[in-house]
């Protein structure tokens, strides 16, 4: 039975927007104040969110909330915080849920949390915040908002991203890894650290410290803690290490302390992602630059900071307490170290010396400065408003800095201090051949470098995959010219289109990115996807005869083409012909939704009758015997296959499917394998060849025994063929081989494999 309420429901949300004459903003820009406006129909709204608060933190029902104008009926909404909320003020925080009740969402985001710039004179610290860190790890975005409550304006907000599944979806592309959110249950006290340090098996030892938001994950938990304080070493297995060094280089510049870097250890959320990596995500920056000044000492103590200990105080903070393990783990490993003080350089240099922070600043001010001037609820003054970038204001037992008079000055500390001041290697020159490379091509990496010791290159697939490190060289053999001349290079098999990487390079004293802000940044390698190499795409079965055989879907018998991808991946068809004219090789061009799964079959008829849904060539075979060929766009021969005169329903069939000899077979076995099962059921799973790329020799082990190695190279010649007895582990040599894809085949069968030869 159809729920017409429920039609007219979805009708009406349909349609409220073109209604109320908005059209619907990014809820992000930066550039623009947002405005939210919340209406309930409890006229003790307040008491019930303050109850809600103290209990069990549920939503309260708000009859409508208009965003930008948009109207949503019956969302959640509750206030949120710890220090940030009090039951006395007009003008706590809010955590709204538009799907709460009904299915709805903004722009893709179903939540909207509100901070209200508690202890920030300024008013401007968190988005700020946001905006620079952005630069150099994935983090919420932000901006402001102006808030109204039954018409009446409570005034200006922090409009901070969720880290929820809109979030996850964008920076991860998955949704259901292992979440927790690091902050202490309760009110934190300097005991309560959500340091990741290890303290037992049991993972309830851990409750108290932080939130699970997956739905399982404490056994991980208990994992990454264990790895962090006692195996260090280990540590870039289950972490993302780049985004811990970020991340703790961000909160020692900015004197950001309520964070991990702070006497809590807290205000991050570890997200493990397809890589089986935990990744830190840094949260709640509206005390960054210096506005929560407690950045611990040992056990017990808050570790209260001046203005002036905070603009001169030292990045190296804990890097010895036990307390902090993460910062232990990463100043005991002279690369980490080196790339820690790498990224805080670039973090000063970009925003701080340069002043680009201040005008930042001054921008968001001004924006706001109406909102700020109309907020009646504001804890602090318009004028302190106004003088908060150059002028230190008191809060309570201590003084929250002027974001320009502690970024001035210890910007201009940290350029003196002897990490700053360390000679850094400098890369240079980097270019990449071929400069327009095609998937499974070998792209060589160079660059110039000079007053390094190490230098090395990172690189990886796709945009959420883990960047893969290997050692660039200068000794002639890697692309990079003569021995010692400087320039270095390294080999990266382009296994995808979606190939990134970056360079880093080191002495004894320092480090440095290329680019600076890798990972997070990164050179990119155009590489297409038209590749299709020798024989990967193969003849497989041909009936030019076909009587009585079998028909094509309009039910007519047609003669046809049997193909098959005899390699280890999904092969796109777009980019090749089929022909059955030698001088004429592109006849017939596949469409582009065209393609072939790995050691599958695909049909064409050959009807000439190119109307017909499904693939039919514009050609027909002539029974009395022919030739038919398959080559891509540039004229590269994939395969060709000569037959003779066919009888009627007899197809002329290869077995293994792909490599095997042509021959004449009664029982054709259209769109399925040609071979016995004795002959097929070995996959290349059951096949092992190490190292890959190889540099000049292989390892091959089998389930099955070896008695013959063949190697072909991309044209299809043969250049390697050995007999051995029968052995299931075999390591051989590859003498006078040029660097290149091969294939290798076992036995004269369809066990096959492509290897990589980098010497």
């Amino acid at each position: 039975m159809i729920n017409y309420y429920k039609v007219f429901i979805g009708i009406l949300f349909f349609i409220l927007p073109s209604l109320n004459g908005f059209s619907q903003t990014n809820l992000y820009d930066i550039g623009q104040i947002q405005k939210i406006e919340i209406t309930f129909s409890q006229a003790n709204w307040d008491y019930q969110l303050d109850t809600a608060k103290a209990g069990a933190d549920g939503y309260i029902l708000a009859s409508q909330i208009k965003v930008n104008g948009i109207i949503f009926d019956s969302v959640g909404v509750k206030y949120k915080g710890n220090s940030s909320y009090s039951l006395a003020s007009n003008k706590n925080p809010f955590n709204i849920s538009l799907d709460e009740f009904i299915n709805q969402d903004y722009m893709g985001h179903s939540t909207i949390k509100l901070s209200n710039c508690y202890q920030d004179p300024s008013m401007i610290r968190e988005v700020l915040a946001y905006k620079i860190l952005g630069s150099y790890m994935d983090c919420p975005k932000s901006n402001f908002a102006q808030v109204y409550v039954n018409g009446n304006y409570i005034g200006l907000y922090s409009n901070d991203e969720n880290i929820g599944n809109a979030f996850l979806t964008e920076k991860f592309n998955s949704t259901d890894g292992t979440q927790f959110k690091c902050n202490p249950i309760g009110i934190p006290i300097p005991t309560t650290k959500c340091n990741l340090k290890y303290i037992n098996s049991d993972s309830s030892s851990y409750f108290n410290y932080y939130e699970l938001k997956s739905s399982n994950g404490w056994n991980e938990l208990v994992r990454l803690c264990d790895t962090v304080t006692n195996y260090g070493s280990s540590l870039e297995s289950i972490i993302d290490i780049d985004r811990v060094i970020w991340m703790l280089a961000y909160n020692a510049v900015t004197i950001n302390f309520d964070s991990y870097t702070g006497v809590f250890a807290q205000n991050y959320y570890l997200y493990r992602d397809l890589n089986n990596r935990f990744v830190p995500i840094s949260w709640d920056l509206n005390m960054a630059f210096g506005g929560f000044p407690f950045v611990g000492s040992g056990a017990s103590s808050m570790g209260s900071l001046t203005v002036a200990n905070m603009q001169q105080l030292p990045l190296n903070i804990h890097n010895t307490d036990p307390l902090w393990p993460l910062i232990n783990v990463v100043f005991n490993n002279p690369t980490w170290k080196r790339m820690f003080y790498a990224h805080a350089k670039t973090i000063t240099d970009e925003y701080f010396s340069s002043g680009v922070y201040q005008t930042m600043a001054t921008t968001y001010q001004t924006l706001i400065d109406t909102a700020v001037q109309s907020d009646l609820n504001k804890t602090f003054t318009y004028s302190q408003f106004q003088s908060s970038l150059n002028t230190d204001i008191a809060v309570g037992s201590y003084f929250v800095p002027g974001i320009s008079n502690l970024v001035g000055s210890r910007a201009s500390y940290l350029q003196g201090t002897s990490e700053f001041q360390a000679a850094q290697p400098i890369i240079s020159g980097i270019v990449s051949t071929p400069a327009q490379p095609v998937i499974y091509d070998t792209v060589w990496v160079n660059c110039n470098m000079s007053n390094g010791t190490t230098i090395l290159v990172g690189s990886r697939d796709n945009i959420f995959g883990k960047f893969s490190k290997q050692l660039m060289y200068d000794d002639g053999l890697h692309h990079d010219g003569a021995t010692g001349d400087g320039i270095f290079g390294a080999a990266i098999f382009c296994s995808s289109t979606q190939m990134d990487y970056y360079i880093y390079a080191e002495n004894t004293n320092a480090g440095v990115f290329s680019p600076a802000r890798a990972e997070h940044e990164y050179y990119h390698l155009n590489v297409t996807n038209n590749a299709v190499y020798f024989k990967e795409v193969a003849f497989n079965e041909i009936m030019a005869k076909n009587d009585a055989a079998i028909v094509d879907q309009n039910g007519e018998y047609d003669d046809w083409i049997e193909l098959y991808n005899t390699s280890n991946h999904r092969i796109n068809l777009s980019d090749l012909y089929l022909s059955d004219d030698k001088n004429d090789k592109l006849k017939w061009k596949f469409p582009a939704y065209a393609s072939i799964d790995s050691h599958d079959e695909l049909i064409v008829w050959t009807d000439m009758d190119t109307t017909q849904q499904g693939l039919h060539s514009n050609f027909k075979l002539a029974a009395a015997g022919d030739s038919v060929y398959i080559s891509n766009s540039a004229g590269f021969l994939i395969d060709s296959v000569y037959f003779g005169a066919q009888s009627s329903d007899i197809s002329y069939y290869r077995c293994p499917n792909g490599i095997g000899n042509f021959s004449y077979t009664l029982s054709f076995t259209f769109n399925q394998s040609n071979c016995p099962t004795a002959i097929n059921e070995f996959s290349n799973e059951k096949l092992s060849v190490y190292p890959v790329p190889s540099d000049g020799s292989l390892t091959i082990k089998s389930q099955i025994n070896i008695n013959n190695v063949k190697l072909f190279d991309l044209s299809g010649k043969c250049v390697l063929n050995v007999s051995i007895g029968n052995e299931n582990n075999y390591k051989m040599e590859l003498p006078g081989l040029n660097d290149g894809l091969y294939l290798l085949q076992i036995n004269n069968s369809d066990l096959v494999k492509r290897i990589q030869i980098v010497k």
